[in-house]
């Protein structure tokens, strides 16, 4: 993929929601691509992400709209294939769908969740990506029996305005491998996976789409990331002033194929939503065209 998209990654805490909306609208303004928001469904302190996103599409007009990622155990995949058409007709198609298998299985428990084995989890999103595509392709009803998932005839629709895509978060092999058979996209995370990690995931998933006869390019890389602006570079990753963010960011892009970063802000948000807009993620395109053009010339 050319073109590399930017974005937030937002907390949706309830304490402070009125702050949490005038980032959203900023990120929007500042011609941000992506809005991501996490989904724990358990976690009381947090608003529903589905309710936010809603909102979000309400004060927005160009920002793409990511679960980043949707909860599914505690999710069922037919209703979040019509919550996600809903909000893309609702929102002029600017959904996309991060999909995750489970984690912190206690606290789904405890909200009537089933709790899932590893393999377990991974045969239940493989069979949820194929609940939510058919539910979005017009024909006839759905019948569908999986171990995790039954359809006994459900009309599909509404049917999304473009292609939602089906982003996955993975950063273990059978999820990785899972995303390179059946996924539109990535979302790793900076906080889990730093860059020497991503890297070594990247070549597993990019295996899994070849094997698969997919091109791994077809697969977006998103990765969510955090950091610190400061006047001078630091040890670590995304430490130091925005022309270090664009070298390391782009390094990323033109060695392991991101085509997109989501920050987490720190503390001054609105500052640094800023400064990732106007001079970070400039600066990143700039270098991937560059670099991307000397390698082309003869």
């Amino acid at each position: 993929m050319d073109d590399v998209w930017f974005g937030a990654f937002l907390a949706p805490e309830a304490t402070g929601h009125e702050r949490l909306l005038r980032h959203v609208t900023l990120a929007d303004r500042l011609g941000l691509d992506l809005l991501g928001v996490q989904d724990h469904p358990y976690q009381p302190a947090f608003l529903d992400t589905w309710t936010l996103l809603s909102a979000a599409a309400q004060r927005t007009e160009r920002i793409r709209l990511v679960p980043d990622v949707a909860n599914l155990p505690l999710r069922p995949p037919a209703m979040l294939a019509r919550a996600a058409a809903s909000l893309d007709i609702l929102s002029g198609g600017r959904v996309e769908l991060g999909l995750g298998a489970g984690a912190f299985w206690d606290a789904i428990a405890a909200m009537g969740g089933r709790r899932l084995s590893p393999p377990e989890a991974v045969e239940a999103l493989a069979e949820a990506i194929t609940v939510l595509r058919r539910l979005w392709t017009p024909g006839d009803p759905v019948v569908f029996e999986g171990t995790h998932y039954r359809l006994a005839g459900a009309a599909p629709g509404p049917f999304p305005p473009h292609r939602i895509g089906v982003w996955i978060g993975a950063i273990k092999p059978r999820m990785l491998e899972l995303t390179g058979r059946m996924g539109d996209g990535w979302l790793p995370s900076s906080f889990y996976s730093p860059p020497e990690a991503v890297t070594r995931q990247a070549k597993v998933l990019d295996a899994a789409a070849e094997d698969a006869g997919r091109d791994p390019a077809e697969i977006r890389k998103v990765y969510n990331i955090s950091g610190d602006f400061s006047p001078r570079a630091g040890a670590g990753f995304l430490d130091g002033p925005p022309r270090l963010w664009a070298e390391q960011l782009a390094e990323l892009v033109l060695t392991v194929g991101m085509g997109g970063f989501v920050l987490a802000p720190g503390v001054d948000a609105e500052r640094d939503l800023r400064v990732f807009a106007e001079e970070v993620a400039p600066a990143v395109r700039q270098a991937v065209v560059r670099e991307r053009g000397a390698s082309r010339t003869p």
